[in-house]
């Protein structure tokens, strides 16, 4: 199983949003660039990064931290918010990005989502993003009206190498991931998938683990992390790759 902290960046500073609404968002005192830093000293080997002004705009507004946190730390990372062309996917992957995730852009336009893995191969990672069983897009401020099992099940052999399923209610709440929901996708997914969203405790990671199904590649972790309900050096004990 492996573990993902996540970075949310708005303004240069490290924050994170309840439920993604940007008007409920906390910002901490750590700059992404330390805390990445902070992760790879606790031997965190796999990062996972939001660029929310991106997401706002649909640039790369933070590429020069993305590129300073891969040349600096050697960790694997994977990149999302506001990636709606070719342009920005090549970006990342230009300065070692992993995996490119995308999401709205996706769920808009499954032709872009194939084009994408063809052109990247194994860089693209689909961001699966629900609300009640429903996807969500534009920042989880639309509902797509697609149930996300058929939506998958449409793009299933498009090449994604890796998928990210989040449930909205729980983002941010620290209430539990959604692991019944998630292990549904994991069944009929062409490729791994990562948990995210409400991981409250290292209970909840050890509650990843025994699920035990081999198509679940690891958890995403992020307030619980940066309001001290989980500690670094306990989480680390958990990373399996």
């Amino acid at each position: 199983m492996k573990i993902f902290p996540a970075i949310d960046i708005k303004d240069k500073k490290c924050v994170r949003l309840i439920k993604g609404n940007f008007d409920n968002k906390t910002e901490y005192g750590m700059s992404p660039i330390d805390q990445a830093s902070k992760y790879k000293d606790h031997g965190f080997k796999n990062l996972h990064i939001v660029d929310l002004d991106g997401a706002l705009t649909g640039e790369t507004v933070n590429l020069d931290i993305i590129q300073e946190i891969i040349s600096k730390f050697d960790l694997k990372i994977e990149i999302g918010g506001g990636v709606r062309n070719f342009e920005s996917i090549k970006k990342y992957t230009d300065v070692g990005a992993e995996k490119v995730i995308l999401g709205s852009a996706a769920i808009k336009d499954k032709n872009f989502l194939k084009e994408a893995c063809s052109k990247f191969q194994n860089k693209i990672a689909l961001g699966l993003d629900a609300k009640d069983g429903y996807l969500s897009v534009s920042g989880w401020k639309e509902n797509s009206n697609q149930l996300t099992l058929d939506f998958l099940k449409e793009v299933n052999d498009y090449g994604a190498s890796r998928l990210i399923y989040t449930d909205i209610n729980r983002d941010g709440t620290k209430a539990s991931p959604n692991f019944e929901e998630t292990a549904k996708l994991a069944d009929i997914s062409n490729c791994p998938v990562i948990i995210s969203g409400g991981v409250s405790s290292i209970t909840d990671i050890k509650k990843a683990k025994d699920l035990n199904n081999k198509n679940i590649e690891g958890i995403i972790v992020g307030k619980a992390i940066y309001d001290g309900d989980i500690q670094l050096y306990e989480l680390a004990k958990e990373i399996d790759a």
